[in-house]
């Protein structure tokens, strides 16, 4: 137990509680004798505290307020009703901000609707018999195209009906280039000096060249290898498949799915022909570029594997070919159209023509032939001279805008290696041949060690196409 003193010293100049005279002060007397009495009791305030203003001590006597009770907190709230003048007013302002937002947005949505209305109005809603669904189980819907001479575009090919250019199986239809001193009994020494192949002979030369043109030097049904001149073999064997003589159309849809080759100087081609010249010799009764490519990587060639283009071919001579006026490609920045199956489609009528990559919306080439009076004064053909002579029109005389695109087409699926018509420029991604050489062939086949590892190999190397539809315009 700890002992504790009862008695208090009073601050100076101050008297006790017990002291006589001390009456007035009741109440603090009281307070500091109970203490006294019960020394365990710790008084409030026993210890001066600092004026919370002025930091001096204050008396245990004194309140913090100064002796008079505290006020409770009045809140600042409004109480009872609160007057509002604006309810009773006879006359409201109006609101302009929402009024002027509403309209806009209204007016906004009537627009669009009007404007989808009159696209869709538009959209031809065209009656399609299908006359084809080809899944590649056999090649009867197929004839191949065998000849040596590039079909007017120099390219270096010689395409073939060999097994090992063309064959189908589970994936689909393969059309496979390769090197004709491995798919042949040729010889390299055969192949660059002194041997002749003559396909007339053999009895498989198709010859069925539209293209008479300007590059058109060989005969398409033989070669001569003779190191002299510096001709040669075709040095790569591929495949050119058509549909010539069993299924063509005049107006309708075309849609094929396919994985383009990946190779150096590979050209993959989906494409259509007329299956009768009505208006004369190529280009004169025109041509449909479906899908063109080249097989070269997209990351080192920038006209590579992640380009493709459509166009319209139609002219009166090779020289003056309006092409360009009717020409679109669509490029990819993620995507190599040789790493997957992609589809590319033709929707064709007397009115207009388009091709698409991948989807209707995703148009490559969109041409219109009722905005033209017709395609000879669409391609300006009567201010060009050919050779000193002025063009004749071999189109206005139907009467129709769309001439020479309005004739039975066939389709066509190849895959051309090289050429010397411009579609691989000239110092372009290591070109090894210039298309002026006396001798490009040979120059590129020289090459070989650089593209030939781009091909690839086995059931990898080529165009596979899985599957090709094909529907004429009309009911069935």
């Amino acid at each position: 137990m700890y002992l504790f003193s009862t008695k208090q010293q009073a601050p100076t100049g101050a008297t006790t509680a017990a002291q006589p005279g001390n009456a007035g002060n009741d109440t603090e007397g009281h307070r500091l004798s109970t203490i006294s009495q019960n020394p365990f009791r710790t008084p409030p305030f026993a210890t001066p505290i600092p004026s919370i203003r002025s930091g001096r001590p204050i008396s245990t006597a004194t309140s913090l307020n100064n002796g008079q009770p505290r006020r409770r907190f009045q809140s600042s709230r409004l109480n009872g009703e609160m007057e509002k003048p604006w309810l009773h007013s006879a006359k409201k302002s109006m609101n302009w901000d929402s009024i002027i937002f509403y309209t806009a947005v209204s007016v906004a949505l009537m627009i669009s609707a009007y404007i989808c209305y009159d696209a869709v109005k538009d959209v031809p809603k065209n009656d399609y018999c299908l006359i084809m669904d080809d899944k590649f189980e056999n090649l009867d819907n197929w004839s191949h195209e065998v000849q040596m001479n590039g079909f007017g575009t120099g390219s270096f090919d010689w395409t073939t009906d060999d097994a090992a250019n063309s064959y189908v199986d589970s994936d689909g239809l393969h059309i496979v280039p390769t090197l004709t001193t491995q798919s042949t009994d040729i010889t390299y020494g055969q192949l660059m000096n002194g041997y002749t192949v003559n396909l007339t002979t053999d009895g498989t030369c198709t010859d069925r060249d539209q293209r008479t043109s300007e590059l058109v030097t060989s005969n398409p049904c033989s070669a001569v290898s003779n190191s002299t001149k510096g001709t040669m073999i075709n040095p790569v064997r591929s495949a050119r498949l058509t549909t010539a003589g069993k299924k063509t159309i005049r107006y309708g849809r075309v849609q094929v799915e396919a994985k383009l080759p990946a190779g150096d100087w590979l050209w993959p081609a989906i494409w259509m022909m007329p299956q009768d010249n009505v208006y004369g010799d190529w280009p004169r009764s025109g041509e449909i570029d479906i899908c063109e490519s080249r097989g070269n990587d997209a990351e080192t060639y920038p006209l590579g594997s992640n380009i493709v283009s459509s166009a319209m071919h139609w002219g009166t001579t090779y020289s003056n070919d309006a092409y360009q006026k009717s020409y679109g490609e669509w490029g990819a920045k993620r995507t190599k159209y040789s790493d997957g199956f992609h589809t590319y489609g033709l929707e064709w009528s007397s009115k207009y023509m388009f091709t698409w990559l991948d989807g209707r919306l995703r148009q490559v080439v969109y041409f219109d032939f009722t905005k033209n009076k017709n395609m000879w004064t669409y391609g300006e053909f009567a201010y060009d001279t050919v050779n000193g002579t002025a063009p004749t029109d071999p189109w206005s005389w139907t009467g129709r805008a769309n001439s020479p695109f309005d004739q039975d087409f066939y389709l066509i699926l190849n895959v051309a290696v090289g050429s010397t018509n411009g579609y691989f420029p000239d110092g372009v991604g290591n070109k090894p041949w210039t298309d002026g050489s006396e001798s490009p062939m040979k120059d590129f086949y020289l090459a070989n060690s650089t593209w030939l590892p781009t091909w690839g190999s086995g059931d990898s190397r080529g165009m596979v196409v899985k599957s090709v539809k094909m529907w004429q315009e009309g009911s069935c």
